[in-house]
């Protein structure tokens, strides 16, 4: 058996500070994923969670409904904390296609899959918050496969946000447990059973950096999953040298989302230049922290603290070799940008 796993849609959420064309792109990816259960020929969909993100539109819900009833499999979904199953909110108040099921409690139920010899187990968020729900759960089930899915934090055992640890996977006896909630990618193992998460499909902020997709999972005597990327704008995040952006930035340009932080000791970096240069990347983002050259060794001879202080450093440096050099060279650059007063981060 195959199965997509998704999470963290975060369908109409705020894209402060970036663009309708960003938008758009988050509006694409159940679009994208379609294609890939497509491509992978997967038997089912389970879809952990965050889904929405604060108020819909019927665009939004159209678009999620007209998705989910194209994938033509059995779709499991599981209300998260930004998409809780409220009176008022889409999975209670919209229609869903025939082959979706909705985990509307936080009581775990199950549905059996005869075709698939499988029966899936899950519970859903009826608020912001939400008590670990698999205390205390082991699954029963006469079918072959035991599958769960579940909104929850796996990263905290003492989180808010139905917390999951290691021996409630253990004792759960579950096969597979799906999770949504964390935005990167992840998995362990705990007894027979795997539990993962997929990460969000697509990153909204330099919080969110990197290559997101979904995850295929294959049942057969073992349970392995597969991370397959999606083609989405991403987020960078990242620190270089002035000179050194071409070994950090791809060499063709693309419309992803870089944010560099130049840093290192240089002349004041032209970030107007900069950005010509590197106009191939219409969203990249200069931040300058770069420190101005200093003269450390300008104050030797001088009758002073100072002076006398690097005169010992000279001394030093002249007897030292290979690493005790190089030791001694920063020592002495900190220390004279500390004594002009200015911020130094150590490496």
């Amino acid at each position: 058996m195959k199965i997509l796993h998704t999470a963290d849609w975060h369908l109409g959420a705020p894209l402060q500070g970036h663009g309708e064309e960003l938008r758009q792109a988050l509006m694409a990816v159940p679009g994208r994923i379609l294609e890939v259960l497509r491509q992978e020929d997967c038997d089912m969909v389970l879809l952990a969670g965050d889904v929405f993100d604060g108020a819909y539109t019927p665009y939004i819900y159209q678009t999620v409904y007209e998705t989910l009833k194209a994938m033509e499999v059995p779709v499991f979904i599981t209300p998260g904390n930004h998409d809780f199953c409220a009176p008022d909110s889409p999975w209670n108040k919209e229609l869903w296609p025939e082959n979706v099921h909705i985990f509307h409690s936080q009581q775990i139920e199950s549905v059996s899959i005869p075709e698939l010899d499988c029966r899936v187990y899950g519970a859903g968020f009826v608020g912001m918050e939400c008590p670990s729900l698999l205390e205390g759960f082991v699954a029963e089930s006469a079918e072959k496969y035991a599958i769960g899915i579940f909104h929850g934090d796996a990263a905290q055992t003492n989180s808010q946000y139905n917390a999951i640890t290691r021996e409630q996977v253990q004792a759960s006896n579950l096969d597979y447990i799906a999770l949504g909630h964390i935005h990167k990618a992840d998995s362990f193992r705990a007894g027979k059973t795997l539990c993962a998460w997929p990460g969000c499909p697509m990153g909204r902020g330099y919080d969110e950096t990197g290559v997101k997709g979904v995850y295929i999972v294959t049942l057969d005597d073992t349970v392995n999953v597969l991370f397959r990327p999606l083609n989405t704008p991403r987020f960078y995040d990242m620190q270089a040298e002035p000179k050194e952006l071409d070994s950090v930035l791809p060499p063709v340009g693309n419309d992803d989302y870089y944010r560099v932080t130049l840093t290192g000791s240089c002349e004041e970096p032209d970030l107007n230049a900069l950005r010509e240069e590197y106009s191939r990347f219409p969203n990249l983002i200069l931040r300058d922290q770069t420190t101005r050259p200093v003269d450390v060794w300008g104050c030797l001879g001088e009758d002073s603290f100072r002076g006398t202080y690097f005169d010992l450093l000279k001394q030093a440096l002249d007897a030292a070799t290979g690493e005790e050099r190089e030791e001694i060279e920063l020592a002495a650059e900190i220390a004279c940008r500390l004594l002009d007063g200015q911020e130094v981060a150590l490496p």
